[in-house]
């Protein structure tokens, strides 16, 4: 496109304000375009175009900005959505990387740019490929010749924007279209029903250079609304199609499609060429609006005829007085960047992750295991006994199991030294001592497990996020139950202090001094009677010798009987008491750290679900 001069200085005219001056003092001129508007006309056309031709440069305006009215239900929502967006990317920023979240960032960037510009002007781009005919419609719409059209192309090099009324300066300024290409509208009745709009016709979609498609884009990404144009040739383009209206078939209700050139189709044509463009969107995914329904707009006119113009002026004149597009627009911004974050936050697992009961339960059982929480609990139970044992055996087996503790050293010196005369002059090998006392790959077994037990339905970023954190924490958990098995589990295995007695024991130990009291008495009776002191009577002291004999063992027998009760508990109490120490230990750091993560994930469910809240309208794409 080229730019509106002003050659009676020879300078550019910055906003082209409108001058009532004779055409050959200050006409308007296009370069490069022969049969522009007012090169061959009347005079008197060239100077009322001349008047009403001016930019929107923002003089007299607030700058395109102004006091915000009261938010509408659907600006509500929105707003609720943008918050839960922005917390949404502020709690995922550590977990999941920059380029997945850019989008995101994107749409928060641009919608509070928009929010904070005029939410009185509604910016419409017309778009379509070359020969369509846009440029065309641009200048029937504005109802003066603005944008340059021509058999040249490309024609339209640049974005060339006609407000309807002032303060769209910092809309326009978004947009980056210079103050020489902003012009204003013929000012009649007509006119007036469009009061409010910000039409920008964009240059060719399919244009050979490539600044002009970058243009497109650009400008399409920021607009609040597009008129498609397209023409009965290349309403099927793929470019046009595959590139654009199908990667935003969400943006149905701010979205016209206009078939141009329906004056060249003979007869029924047009509307058969309308019904196969509308079978095209929807098989694109638009949402079209019909029968009443929210979705895109689609209708035939003809701009070089104007059949069809008064209509699509009319539909753009109520889509502007809502005031609503922008807000739509943002709206399925938001619906886009939630379909595209889903992968990352939704998976066909159950909708509150966490670490079920069953799970802690065998992530306990296995740590247990691994500090040996069960050998040491019948450790403790055999150290009861044993204790047991010692307090209410006879003397003579207690003497006994004395003479035997006192023989082993010097019994196992003996086969040491032994040892050493056959290994004279060989090398003995060194038994490997082991350097842990857990099984690290019983630990970090436990730990795979709970892991993927938490992680089961969670989006791999974040079960990624738990499985890390779950490892973080492990890295020291078999050093840690180490500690634990070597402090506490010797301590429970073999008690320092004596444990604690049952009430019957002072009574049992009592029953067996009076047994060997009884065979001491008896023996002593007995030798005083072979020694001739006594009275010979052989068979009192031999009965009461044989009492204390079985009576002795027969207590130690009930006592042994008695003692199992008492000594299971002692022995479960010590192996729940290790149990718990390695329970503790894991849930410090591996439960904990996970269930903070899974905490995350439900926070972040939670903002993901009302960001999503809007996603299932009709009016934004068709499921």
């Amino acid at each position: 496109m080229t730019a509106l001069t002003d050659r009676t200085d020879d300078r550019w005219d910055d906003g082209l304000i409108a001058r009532s001056r004779p055409r050959a003092a200050g006409g308007i001129e296009e370069d490069g375009a022969d049969g522009a508007d007012g090169a061959d006309g009347s005079e008197e056309d060239d100077i009322g175009d001349d008047a009403l031709v001016r930019a929107v440069s923002g003089a007299g305006s607030d700058g395109g900005k102004s006091p915000a009215p009261p938010l509408s239900p659907e600006a509500q929502a929105l707003r609720l959505r943008l918050d839960a967006l922005r917390q949404l990317v502020g709690l995922s920023r550590t977990r999941l990387d920059g380029k997945t979240l850019a989008e995101a960032g994107r749409v928060l960037d641009e919608a509070a740019a928009r929010r904070g510009l005029s939410p009185q002007h509604t910016v419409v781009a017309v778009a379509g490929a070359t020969g369509s005919g846009k440029s065309t419609l641009f200048n029937s719409l504005a109802g003066v010749q603005i944008s340059e059209t021509g058999l040249r192309r490309p024609t339209t090099a640049a974005p060339i924007a006609c407000s309807w009324s002032d303060g769209a300066a910092g809309l326009l300024d978004r947009l980056e279209i210079p103050g020489r290409l902003r012009r204003r509208p013929r000012e009649t009745s007509e006119a007036e029903a469009l009061r409010g709009m910000v039409l920008v016709d964009l240059p060719d979609l399919d244009s050979a250079v490539g600044a002009h498609r970058d243009h497109v884009d650009r400008v399409l990404a920021l607009v609040d609304a597009v008129v498609w144009v397209v023409d009965p040739e290349k309403y099927a383009d793929a470019v046009l199609h595959e590139r654009y209206l199908r990667p935003l078939a969400g943006h149905a209700e701010v979205t016209f499609v206009v078939l141009n050139q329906v004056d060249r189709l003979p007869g029924e044509a047009a509307d058969l060429v309308l019904d196969d463009l509308r079978r095209l969107l929807d098989d694109d995914g638009i949402a079209l609006g019909e029968h009443g329904e929210p979705g895109a707009t689609v209708l035939g006119l003809s701009a070089l005829t104007g059949e069809g113009v008064g209509e699509l002026r009319e539909l753009l004149g109520q889509f502007t007085q809502e005031r609503g597009a922008a807000t739509r627009r943002i709206s399925a911004d938001v619906d886009r960047a939630a379909v595209r974050l889903r992968p990352l936050y939704v998976a066909d697992g159950h909708a509150g992750p966490e670490i079920g009961e069953a799970a802690r339960a065998e992530f306990e059982d296995r740590l247990a295991e691994a500090v040996g929480a069960y050998a040491a609990g019948l450790a403790a139970e055999r150290a009861w006994r044993r204790n047991a044992g010692k307090a209410c055996g006879t003397p003579w087996l207690r003497l006994w199991r004395w003479y035997e503790s006192r023989r082993a050293p010097r019994s196992l010196a003996g086969l040491a030294a032994l040892a050493a005369i056959g290994n004279r002059g060989q090398t003995v090998a060194q038994v490997p001592v082991e350097e842990e006392v857990t099984a690290r790959q019983r630990v970090e077994q436990a730990v795979r497990a709970v892991a993927d037990e938490a992680v089961a339905g969670l989006p791999e970023p974040w079960a990624q996020a738990v499985r890390e954190t779950a490892v973080r924490g492990a890295d020291r958990l078999p050093e840690a139950l180490d500690e634990i098995a070597v402090t506490l589990g010797a301590a429970v295995a073999v008690p320092t202090a004596k444990p604690p007695r049952p009430r019957w024991w002072p009574a049992a130990v009592l029953g067996q001094a009076a047994m060997t009291l009884v065979q001491i008495y008896g023996g002593l009776w007995l030798v005083g009677q072979i020694v001739g002191v006594l009275e010979p009577k052989l068979l009192p002291p031999v009965l009461l010798m044989v009492a204390g004999i079985i009576g002795g063992p027969l207590v130690e027998w009930a006592c042994s009987i008695a003692a199992r009760g008492p000594a299971r508990r002692y022995g479960q109490d010590a192996e729940r008491r290790l149990r718990q120490a390695a329970a503790g230990c894991g849930r410090a750091r591996v439960l904990e750290p996970v269930a903070a993560e899974l905490l995350r994930y439900r926070e972040v469910r939670e903002q993901y679900a009302t960001v999503a809240a809007g996603g299932s309208r009709l009016s934004t794409t068709r499921q």
